[in-house]
């Protein structure tokens, strides 16, 4: 099979990764949402450019390809787009709180292939390794049952009306062991290379 590539994101990553999370939101958010509700997550929901800029954010590739995206923040916003207004970009205290898992989108055609789960593991070394003790997200339905298999659980439910429309969502957390283990600087290019065939 081929393997998928997982990489640190870059600026330029940005037209072709906003197409990818516009094809999950449509296609994987639709068999629980209507299309009202699937209008509103678009309007909340996309890619946060800060994470790239902050170097906490992975594109999965297949043969050159995007198939996933992902990562994790030190910073306050727990979810949204870069066109979402009202995101705070305040640093968090690792020993008090959680490291946010921010903005994660598989291709609907490359579903099911351990992408969101590979790119959850590699969030929770790289916070483990900046101090953190935990981490939290806020989960659609669709993509509820991969945390939940990869040990978070559900900390409360709540409804995003800031559109107007109600879209059912998750706040979910799951601690992880602290390491004071340095991390090599994954700003530059090529800082992350992780290449695995998945079964």
């Amino acid at each position: 099979m081929t393997a998928i590539e997982l990489r640190l994101a870059q600026r330029d990553d940005l037209p072709e990764l906003e197409r990818l999370a516009s094809a999950a939101i449509d296609r994987l958010l639709r068999p629980f949402l209507d299309e009202l509700q699937l209008a509103a997550s678009s309007a909340i929901m996309g890619i946060d450019a800060k994470l790239i800029d902050d170097g906490t954010y992975v594109v999965a590739e297949c043969a050159g390809t995007a198939v996933g995206c992902g990562g994790w923040s030190r910073r306050r916003t727990l979810y949204g787009g870069n066109h979402v207004a009202g995101r705070d970009d305040g640093s968090l205290d690792p020993r008090l709180e959680a490291a946010r898992v921010r903005a994660m989108y598989t291709h609907p055609d490359a579903a099911r292939r351990g992408i969101g789960r590979r790119i959850l593991e590699w969030c929770e070394e790289a916070a483990a390794g900046e101090g953190f003790g935990r981490l939290e997200l806020v989960a659609t339905m669709a993509g509820a049952p991969l945390y939940a298999a990869a040990g978070f659980g559900v900390d409360s439910s709540f409804d995003d009306t800031s559109t107007g429309v109600a879209i059912p969502l998750l706040r979910m957390s799951k601690a992880i062991g602290r390491s004071r283990r340095h991390h090599p600087d994954r700003r530059r290019r090529g800082a992350l290379t992780i290449s695995w065939s998945p079964h």
